[in-house]
């Protein structure tokens, strides 16, 4: 899959690549109305990864459904709808209005946002936020159900628990970390958001753990994301317990970076004589 907030809306990409060779496509968060985003800059590089502080800058549902969904409806790969919003009643909204619109397939739930309601704490910083807004979307929707956890947590594993309990499908590990950069010329922070989420190879390690001990304690499939490049990182979350992933970051400086996992994952396959990728999914996990 490509990750939300790295392959825009999928479109901007069919003059590129056969976007139907994707397990799925995930387009860039969306909100309830139109988001400008945080102010420039937004993007810094840091060792083996990028900080990002886009704030969600969208076109609002109603747009994606007018415009997007559209198109979407004549693809073959499913796409999923990335949701956020800044309250419980936003979430359900959102889920409400995307629930049978031909071209969204699921909603992927970033509970990484702040609850304004609740003092600013993120929906995904207690088993108990992140489970009501999961309740509440699955409330109002017959669609897939997907919740992306954020690591920024003290342990992922009750949230997890929590959320699957409250009705979520699937599970996405991880969000980005949250992380910051100075500039020590202008003696100031370089992003104009002051912190932004950590993502590429530099989270790999974080997010390969976190596959590995949630995949152990939920029963619903859990989709690796942070830090995939190649097919051998691909493998590496698949064999920890993820039974799909999403290329993100790499994506940024090599476009084509999805479709290199998927032909390197072929490549794989016919050079081990396994004839169904399935039967890597946990095998390197450790039995007790």
């Amino acid at each position: 899959m490509t990750a939300s907030g790295t392959f825009g809306y999928g479109i901007e990409f069919l003059d590129l690549f056969d976007v139907r060779k994707l397990g799925a496509i995930i387009c860039k968060g969306t909100t309830l109305h139109p988001r400008e985003g945080n102010p420039q800059p937004r993007l810094a590089e840091t060792p083996s990864g990028l900080l990002n502080a886009i704030g969600l800058q969208n076109i609002g549902v109603q747009a994606l459904i007018a415009e997007k969904a559209p198109v979407w409806a004549g693809w073959h790969s499913p796409v999923i709808v990335n949701i956020a919003g800044e309250s419980i009643e936003e979430y359900a909204q959102l889920a409400r209005s995307l629930d049978n619109v031909p071209g969204v397939a699921a909603l992927e739930v970033n509970i990484s946002c702040p609850n304004v309601k609740a003092g600013g704490a993120e929906f995904g910083s207690s088993p108990e936020s992140a489970a009501a807004v999961t309740s509440a979307v699955r409330k109002v929707t017959t669609l897939p159900v997907i919740v992306k956890l954020t690591p920024n947590v003290t342990d992922i594993a009750k949230i997890a628990l929590a959320v699957v309990e409250a009705g979520a499908d699937a599970l996405t590990l991880i969000n980005t970390l949250k992380g910051m950069a100075i500039d020590i010329k202008k003696r100031k922070p370089v992003l104009g958001n002051v912190t932004g989420g950590l993502s590429g190879p530099a989270v790999k390690p974080v997010a390969l753990q976190v596959v590995y001990r949630v995949a152990g304690v939920v029963t619903v499939p859990v989709i690796g994301c942070g830090g995939i490049c190649n097919a051998t990182d691909a493998l590496e979350f698949m064999m920890a317990g993820a039974t799909a992933v999403e290329i993100g970051t790499a994506g940024f400086n090599n476009p084509s970076a999805a479709f290199d996992v998927l032909s390197g994952l072929e490549h794989y396959l016919v050079d081990e004589n396994i004839g169904d990728i399935k039967s890597l999914i946990g095998i390197a996990r450790i039995r007790q």
